[in-house]
């Protein structure tokens, strides 16, 4: 089956669109890696694959979009609950959740859901999306306000992974963050944010990295199961730091609101500096 198309990505201001149905499954239908997905599905569950999304499926420390897929030609709604990319289709992306009427909140049998070929309009939960935009520019925010501050004072110091969940926010470093740097880090990010510093979508291939002086974050294109011709996604804070990115973001970090740094935490080697946003 084809990719399926990353509206978000080229808009992540598009909060509805129409697309076509390319299928319908049944949770029973699923392979086991797809299943293991959406551990809280039952039989009365299925997931649609569109021919484009704007649902962000989670990843990328992310969560997943939420929201509904309505057909055009009828009164059939499908709530999404999760999003997530599909585990045997290279680039598919499979929506979970369940069938009703926009009359009632029953569901309704497979026989009266959408059918391939169908054309259906996504709406997503902008509320979700705007939060979840402006805690993952906010991390970001952080990891660069680190770096810029500490790639020189800690050794071995380097960015690892970040988690932008609301109740679980922070980034993960590799070296030993001491307490005494908190209030330097807040500073730091404050000063990021209150600058209102635009935040770009780009799209790069390899030498665009090295001109830039960040060959370090080239990502493995095979790993991505990306093409020889295919440029990599990059969100960059303008006068920040630029990172290769599939997630949705604000259009400045003013936007993103006050950061608060929450605590430091430390162990085996790496540190982790928590965030929460009001």
């Amino acid at each position: 089956m084809q990719r399926t198309f990353l509206a978000f990505q080229r808009n992540a201001h598009l909060h509805t669109l129409q697309t076509v149905v390319t299928a319908v499954k049944s949770i029973a239908s699923l392979e086991e890696t797809n299943k293991a997905l959406f551990k809280q599905a039952t039989d009365e569950d299925h997931v649609v694959v569109t021919e484009q999304t704007i649902f962000h499926p989670q990843g990328g420390g992310q969560p997943s979009d939420v929201g509904v897929m309505k057909s055009d030609s009828g009164n059939v709604i499908f709530d999404v609950l999760s999003v997530r990319m599909c585990t045997v289709n290279e680039g598919q992306v499979i929506h979970f959740g369940r069938f009703f009427t926009d009359d009632s909140k029953k569901t309704i049998a497979a026989s009266s859901a959408f059918k391939t070929g169908d054309k259906i309009t996504q709406t997503i939960d902008s509320a979700k999306r705007e939060l979840y935009s402006r805690y993952h520019t906010a991390g970001h925010v952080l990891g660069a306000a680190v770096r810029h501050l500490l790639e020189n004072e800690i050794d071995g110091f380097d960015e690892l992974k970040a988690s932008h969940f609301p109740d679980s926010a922070a980034c993960e470093f590799q070296g030993l963050i001491e307490g005494k740097w908190k209030e330097a880090i807040q500073t730091r990010l404050d000063t990021y944010v209150e600058k209102d510093m635009p935040v770009e979508i780009d799209w790069w291939d390899e030498e665009d990295f090295r001109a830039h002086g960040l060959e370090r974050l080239i990502p493995d294109r095979k790993a991505m199961g990306m093409t020889d011709d295919e440029n990599f996604r990059v969100v960059n804070i303008v006068g920040a730091e630029a990172y290769p990115c599939g997630g949705t973001h604000v259009d400045s970090t003013m936007m993103c609101g006050k950061t608060n740094v929450r605590k430091i935490s430390r162990a085996k080697g790496t540190s982790r500096v928590s965030y929460a946003l009001p």
